[in-house]
């Protein structure tokens, strides 16, 4: 019986590719950063039950597998982020999975799912931010990638991405 290896080889290949593509329906501007998206009603539901209105902000460590690094390098794609403090009745310690894109002046970050620590996957509309310019890409950063000064962010619900 014959192997079926390069099936195999092409899935990790395009793995990677898939991962990396942003969420469907979302344009991009000529400088790599998305465009305007809307929230699901569903997610828009989902706040409200977890009573996280526009505006609301809590911090967190903007990739779950560098919280105590500086610099922190962020890649084009998805992302894992750690919330520090309650954000509507999700607690400290809940992850939050969305999107990066390094292409334009700044990091741009959406999330799209918080998985709480003891509950289920909910999906949400947030972004992380910070004052000042601090999610300006450093001057060293490579093409796909960013090179940040520190990974503490304030994350910002939203009920859609402009």
């Amino acid at each position: 019986m014959p192997v079926k290896k390069p099936l195999a080889l092409s899935t990790v290949f395009l793995l990677p590719l898939i991962a990396a593509c942003p969420p469907a329906g979302v344009s991009l501007r000529s400088d790599g950063s998305p465009g305007p998206e809307k929230c699901s009603e569903k997610a828009l539901e989902v706040m409200r039950i977890l009573r996280m209105r526009v505006g609301d902000a809590a911090d967190a460590h903007l990739d779950a597998n560098q919280i105590d690094a500086s610099p922190v390098i962020v890649y084009d794609g998805p992302l894992e982020s750690y919330l520090t403090e309650s954000l509507g009745t999700l607690e400290p310690g809940t992850r939050l999975y969305g999107q990066a894109w390094t292409g334009g002046f700044q990091v741009v970050v959406r999330y799209y799912e918080a998985h709480p620590p003891d509950g289920d996957k909910v999906p949400i509309c947030a972004v992380a931010r910070l004052g000042r310019g601090q999610m300006r890409k450093k001057p060293e950063s490579k093409p796909g990638s960013a090179l940040l000064e520190h990974g503490a962010v304030s994350v910002f619900v939203v009920d859609s991405f402009r």
